[in-house]
């Protein structure tokens, strides 16, 4: 009987309160159109300007969604995209925004760190990978990022949290993923991608994360390849205190 409360308590989706996530990762362990992860901002909208910055891991050779948020008035609210090219899209408000491939750090991989910005006042919108930003492009000018946003990892949103295509799924692992209501300096952005975290985000955290686990997505810690270099350290011992969401 212990056994079966113990099973029931890791098969248990999602978190009515807000977690500490660090040293840990999201996985999507297979293409699908049910598995996803819901976070809850801790400030609501309306958002004029945007910062979202996450770290990911995947071998995807097709079109897949890193970070989705839908509102009422639009489902592509704010959509950080990747293509087969390499190609980063960036949509606001339905409107898309394609930002070429930059190099990425071979040797960092397979994790890879993005941000995308968004100022209301201009239009602009930036992507920067691994702390190297893209060119300055336009994508939608004035209006605001309106309340109640729902913001999904793992999926992407042709409707106010649903309508969702197996073939646009994440596989792979997601950490770090934080939101902002303005625009990072790039000092800001570079200190982010380099562990030397400047001011904490308020509207998403994951210091502070509120999350719904939805199907096969398993929260665990990161594996970190240094400790297996120790003899003292077994990596077995790193994967703990794992959640599923079935």
């Amino acid at each position: 009987m212990e056994k079966l409360v113990v099973l029931l308590a890791l098969l248990a989706s999602g978190s009515g309160e807000r977690q500490d996530l660090s040293g840990k990762v999201f996985t999507f362990p297979e293409e699908s159109a049910v598995s996803y992860v819901k976070l809850f901002p801790e400030k609501d909208g309306p958002y004029n300007d945007v910062t979202v910055c996450l770290r990911y891991a995947t071998d995807l050779q097709r079109n897949y969604a890193l970070f989705s948020l839908s509102t009422r008035e639009h489902d592509n609210g704010f959509l950080i995209f990747k293509n087969p090219s390499g190609q980063y899209n960036v949509w606001r408000a339905g409107k898309e925004l394609t930002l070429k491939h930059m190099a990425e750090e071979k040797e960092l991989l397979p994790w890879t760190h993005v941000c995308a910005t968004w100022d209301s006042v201009t239009g602009i919108a930036q992507l920067w990978v691994n702390g190297k930003g893209s060119v300055r492009k336009g994508v939608k000018t004035s209006g605001s990022i309106q309340a109640k946003p729902f913001i999904l990892l793992g999926q992407e949103q042709d409707s106010y949290g649903g309508s969702f295509d197996k073939g646009q799924s994440f596989v792979g692992q997601i950490s770090n993923v934080h939101m902002w209501d303005r625009v990072l300096s790039p000092c800001e952005i570079w200190t982010i991608y380099t562990g030397r975290t400047s001011e904490p985000s308020n509207v998403l955290s994951w210091k502070s994360m509120q999350f719904e686990i939805e199907g096969y997505v398993i929260l665990e810690n990161e594996i970190v390849q240094d400790l297996c270099m120790s003899p003292r350290n077994n990596p077995h011992d790193q994967i703990k205190n794992i959640q599923y969401g079935l």
